[in-house]
C-alpha cells in the first residue's frame, strides 16, 4: 500500500465579500480536488489544538500522527535539524527573520522575499558582529534563519512571549517585542541589528532598487530539543518528505523521513509545483508513504494578496494533486490525503485555529459524493476528528 499526504499550507479561508461571499477555495477552479470529494470521504480535522498557538509547526506535527501537546517544543528547534545544527542539553533555538522595519512599525515580515544568497550573507555578518561562543546565527532559506542561544547563557528562555512577524504586518515593533525573563537580551540583539544591517551595502542597494531592506532580525519560535518517535516505528512504513522550508524537512529528519529536495522549489508563488509531484512519484516506487508540502497559499494569505492565493491553490490543484491523480487512479493499493495545515484567511493576514477541511480517497474508502472541496462542503460532513493526530491513524489504518 503506498500513502500520500499532499499538503496545500494555509489554503483554507474565510469567506469574502468580494467574491460574492464565498472562500478563495470555493472560486478556484480545483478539479482534482473535487474528485477527490465526490469520489472519496470529505470532513475536517481540528490540527491546532485548545491553547496552542496556530502555526505550521504545531499543525503539520498534528497532521504526522503526533500529539503537539506531548511533543511539540517550538519552532526553531525543527529548524535547526533541516539545517545541522545539533542541539545540546539546555540549547535553545529561535527563528530569526529578516524584516524589514520603517521606523517603529514592522513594514514586511519577509523582507520583500528576499532571495537566499543575499540573506545568507546577510546572517553571516550578523553572525560576526553579534555572534560568540555562546550564540550563533545560521542561515537558512530566503527571509527564514535561525538562531541558537547555548546552554547557560540565559535561563527560563522558554518563558519568554515572543510573537511572529507575519502576525504583526504593519503594527508597531516596540510593543510586540519578546517579554518575559531574559527578554531584554532579546530586546538587545534585535536593535543592534538593525543599526548594523540599515548600514550594509546589499540594503543600499535593496533601497536603491526600490526594494524592502533586510534592515532587521526578528527572534522568535523558541524552543529545545524534541524527543519524538520515529515514524516508521509508529506506523511500520518507509517514507520521504518534499518541502522548500526549512521547518518541514527538519521535522520530516526528526522522525525519520528522507528529506528531497526539489531544484526550483522556493518556498513562495513561483515553487516548481511540477517538480515536486514528480519527485514524489519517484519517491513511492521504493517508499510506502510521502509527505508533500507546498507553502505558496499560505505566502499569499500573510501578503493579503487575493488573486495569487486563488492562483497558488490552482496550480496545487492542477500541478500537484492532478499529477499524483492521474498516476495512481488505475492503481488500487493507495490512499490519498489532502487538506491545508491552516486557516491562513488574507482578510486576516496570518494564521487562524479554526478546523480545516479534508479530503481522503483510495483504497476502501468509500465515497459520499460531496458537490466539491471546500470550507462550507465539509461543514456537511459528521466525519470530524476533534484530535488531529487521529487523523493519520485512520489513513493508514483505518477502514
Amino acid at each position: 500500500m503506498k500513502y500520500i499526504v499532499l499538503v496545500a499550507d494555509g489554503m483554507a479561508d474565510y469567506p469574502l465579500e468580494e467574491l460574492g461571499n464565498r472562500t478563495p477555495l470555493e472560486v478556484a477552479k480545483t478539479p482534482n480536488l473535487d474528485f477527490i470529494a465526490q469520489h472519496g470521504r470529505l470532513g475536517r480535522v481540528k490540527t491546532i489544538p485548545d491553547k496552542m498557538a496556530p502555526g505550521s509547526d504545531v499543525a503539520n506535527i498534528t497532521i504526522m500522527g503526533y500529539d503537539a501537546r506531548k511533543f511539540y517544543t517550538g519552532r526553531g528547534p525543527l529548524e535547526a535539524a533541516n539545517l545541522g545544527v545539533e542541539l545540546g542539553p539546555g540549547d535553545f533555538a529561535f527563528r530569526c527573520n529578516l524584516i524589514t522595519a520603517v521606523e517603529d512599525k514592522l513594514v514586511d515580515y519577509s523582507a520583500g522575499h528576499i532571495n537566499s544568497k543575499e540573506s545568507s550573507i546577510l546572517i553571516k555578518f550578523i553572525d560576526e558582529k553579534l555572534g560568540n561562543d555562546k550564540i550563533g546565527f545560521y542561515p537558512g532559506v530566503s527571509y527564514r534563519h535561525l538562531m541558537v542561544v547555548k546552554s547557560g547563557l540565559e535561563e527560563h528562555l522558554e518563558d519568554l512571549k515572543c510573537v511572529p512577524p507575519h502576525d504583526i504586518t504593519g503594527q508597531s515593533i516596540s510593543k510586540n517585542l519578546p517579554k518575559g525573563k531574559n527578554a531584554e537580551f532579546l530586546i538587545k540583539l534585535m536593535q543592534d541589528s538593525k543599526k548594523l544591517l540599515e548600514a550594509h551595502e546589499i540594503n543600499q542597494v535593496r533601497i536603491d532598487l526600490k526594494e524592502n531592506p533586510a534592515n532587521m532580525i526578528w527572534l522568535w519560535g523558541q524552543g529545545c530539543k524534541l524527543d519524538i518517535p520515529k515514524f516508521t516505528e509508529k506506523y511500520g512504513l518507509t517514507g520521504s518528505i518534499i518541502s522548500a522550508v526549512d521547518l518541514l524537512k527538519g521535522l520530516g529528519r526528526i522522525i525519520g523521513l528522507e528529506v528531497i529536495n526539489v531544484p526550483g522549489a522556493t518556498g513562495y508563488y513561483d515553487t516548481d509545483y511540477a517538480g515536486k509531484a514528480n519527485a514524489a512519484l519517484m519517491s513511492l516506487e521504493e517508499k510506502d508513504f510521502v509527505f508533500v508540502h507546498v507553502e505558496a497559499p499560505d505566502e499569499a494569505g500573510h501578503n493579503g494578496d487575493l488573486r495569487e492565493k486563488i492562483i497558488a491553490i490552482e496550480r496545487f490543484d492542477h500541478l500537484v494533486l492532478g499529477r499524483i491523480l492521474k498516476d495512481f487512479k488505475r492503481k488500487k493499493n493507495f490512499r490519498i490525503l489532502v487538506l491545508p495545515d491552516h486557516a491562513t484567511p488574507v482578510s486576516l493576514r496570518t494564521h487562524v485555529s479554526s478546523p480545516v477541511c479534508f479530503g481522503v480517497f483510495g483504497k476502501d474508502i468509500v465515497g459520499r459524493a460531496f458537490l466539491n472541496y471546500s470550507e462550507k462542503e465539509a461543514e456537511k460532513s459528521d466525519f470530524y476528528f476533534e484530535n488531529g493526530y487521529e487523523l493519520m491513524d485512520y489513513l493508514i489504518k483505518g477502514d
